[in-house]
C-alpha cells in the first residue's frame, strides 16, 4: 500500500473513531437530560462531542452540503489562545493537587478570580451512608404496630438485595432520596408530599416504588426511618448472606397519617 494511501487510511479510521466515540456520549448525556437531568453540563457535552464529528458526516446526516473552513486562524487568535492556554495551565496547578489530596475539598476557589475552581459533590464516596427507609402498617395505633417497608429501585434496602445498575438513566425519586439522607432540609418540601402520596395510594407514585408492601392498597400511617449502611465483609455475608449491614438511627419523621400530612402542606 502506497504511503499516503495508508496515510488516507489512518487519518479515515481516526475520524470514524472520534465520529463513534461522539455519538456515544451525544446519546448518553440525551438519555440524562430525557429522564429529568436537565444541567447545563449535560448541554455542554453534547455541543463538544458534536464537534469532534467531521464535515462529512454532518453533511450524511443533515442532506446539506457542508464545506470544510479552509483559512487558518488569524495570528492575534493564536496568541490570545496560547495566553488562556498557558494561564489555565497555571492556574491548574493547585486544582489538581487538590485532586489527589486526602483532604480534598470541593466546590473551592484557590485564585482571587475564580479561575479553574474545583466542583461536584463526589470528591469522596463514603463507604458509609443514612439512608432513609420508608415505613408503612395498616395498624391503628402507631406505637404498637408492625411496620412494613417500601423499597426503591436504587437504594439499599433490603440488606440482602444488591442495587441494579441503572445507569445512564436517571432515578428522579432514588436521587432525592439520597440527598434527603446526606441531611439536607431543603428536600423536606417534596418528602412530606411524597409521603401522603403513600398514604392515597396514589398509582403514579406507587410505580416509581420497586416494592409496595401493601400491593396498592392504603397504609394507616406512614413514616420515615434513618438507617447507617455499610458494605458487609465477606465473612460477615458468607454467615449471613447480607450486602449490607445496617444501624438504627431514629426516625426521620414520625408516623403521620393522612390528615397529620395535609396540616403540613
Amino acid at each position: 500500500m502506497p504511503w499516503f494511501a495508508a496515510e488516507q487510511y489512518t487519518v479515515g479510521r481516526a475520524v470514524l473513531q472520534h465520529g463513534v466515540a461522539a455519538c456515544v456520549v451525544v446519546v448518553t448525556q440525551l438519555w440524562l437530560v430525557l429522564s429529568g437531568n436537565f444541567a447545563w453540563l449535560n448541554w455542554l457535552t453534547i455541543v463538544l462531542a458534536c464537534a469532534a464529528v467531521d464535515d462529512r458526516t454532518w453533511s450524511w446526516l443533515l442532506g446539506v452540503r457542508v464545506e470544510a473552513a479552509r483559512s487558518s486562524a488569524p495570528g492575534w487568535f493564536v496568541v490570545v489562545a496560547l495566553v488562556v492556554t498557558a494561564v489555565c495551565v497555571v492556574l491548574s496547578r493547585h486544582p489538581a493537587r487538590n485532586l489527589v489530596s486526602k483532604h480534598q475539598v470541593m466546590n473551592a476557589s484557590f485564585n482571587v478570580f475564580h479561575l479553574v475552581n474545583t466542583y461536584g459533590a463526589f470528591g469522596s464516596i463514603t463507604r458509609r451512608r443514612t439512608e432513609v427507609v420508608v415505613e408503612g402498617t395498616s395498624d391503628d395505633d402507631p406505637a404498637h404496630a408492625t411496620w412494613r417497608e417500601y423499597q426503591i429501585h436504587g437504594k439499599p434496602g433490603d440488606v440482602r438485595r444488591l442495587p441494579r445498575q441503572v445507569a445512564p438513566y436517571h432515578l428522579r425519586l432514588d436521587w432525592g432520596m439520597w440527598f434527603l439522607g446526606l441531611g439536607s432540609s431543603a428536600q423536606l418540601r417534596w418528602f412530606v408530599p411524597f409521603l401522603g402520596r403513600l398514604l392515597e395510594a396514589d398509582p403514579a407514585t406507587l410505580r416509581l416504588l420497586r416494592v409496595d408492601p401493601f400491593d396498592g392498597a392504603r397504609p394507616r400511617f406512614v413514616r420515615a426511618h434513618l438507617y447507617g449502611y455499610r458494605f458487609a465483609t465477606r465473612l460477615q455475608r458468607r454467615a449471613t448472606g447480607h450486602r449490607w449491614l445496617r444501624e438504627d438511627q431514629g426516625l426521620l419523621t414520625d408516623a403521620l397519617d393522612l390528615a397529620a400530612v395535609r396540616s403540613l402542606r
